[in-house]
């Protein structure tokens, strides 16, 4: 199985790479992707610099496979692809990548959001949220 997790932020020439990976795939119409930032959120007066993700990665990567075999039946997708940080994110960097390729447009879009919602709902990685005066807290995911 291909790997999911980056350690740290997922670099833009990352995301432009798996891109241009896909530039010659003549059959692809659209390409919808979600990338999730991190946010300087002020929580009870407190404000986040970065989260420390951590996973149970053995099952994440099981659940990863299982939310991407299932978006190839339940949509007519030509490529899907899930990176996703561990360790330290901070404030302002990209920490979960999702590319779906489809022939078109609005198959790309609903695909990436569904595998968006599955992967909030169901993939054990787990966001400590730290904040700029030492404390923190655990992430919970809306």
């Amino acid at each position: 199985m291909k790997k999911v997790f980056v350690e740290g932020p997922i670099s833009a020439e990352f995301i432009a790479e798996s891109i241009s990976k896909h530039l010659g795939k003549t059959d692809i119409g659209a390409h919808a992707i979600f990338l999730g930032q991190v946010r300087a959120d002020i929580i009870n007066h407190q404000k986040v610099t970065h989260i420390e993700y951590s996973a149970y990665e053995e099952m994440a990567h099981q659940i990863f496979h299982e939310i991407r075999e299932e978006c190839f039946q339940k949509f007519d997708i030509i490529c899907m692809h899930i990176y996703h940080s561990i360790k330290q994110v901070n404030a302002g960097e990209i920490s979960l990548f999702v590319f779906v390729s489809s022939k078109h447009r609005k198959i790309a879009f609903e695909a990436c959001e569904w595998v968006v919602e599955q992967i909030k709902q169901k993939v054990p990685v787990f966001g400590k949220e730290c904040f700029d005066n030492n404390n923190y807290q655990w992430k919970e995911n809306k």
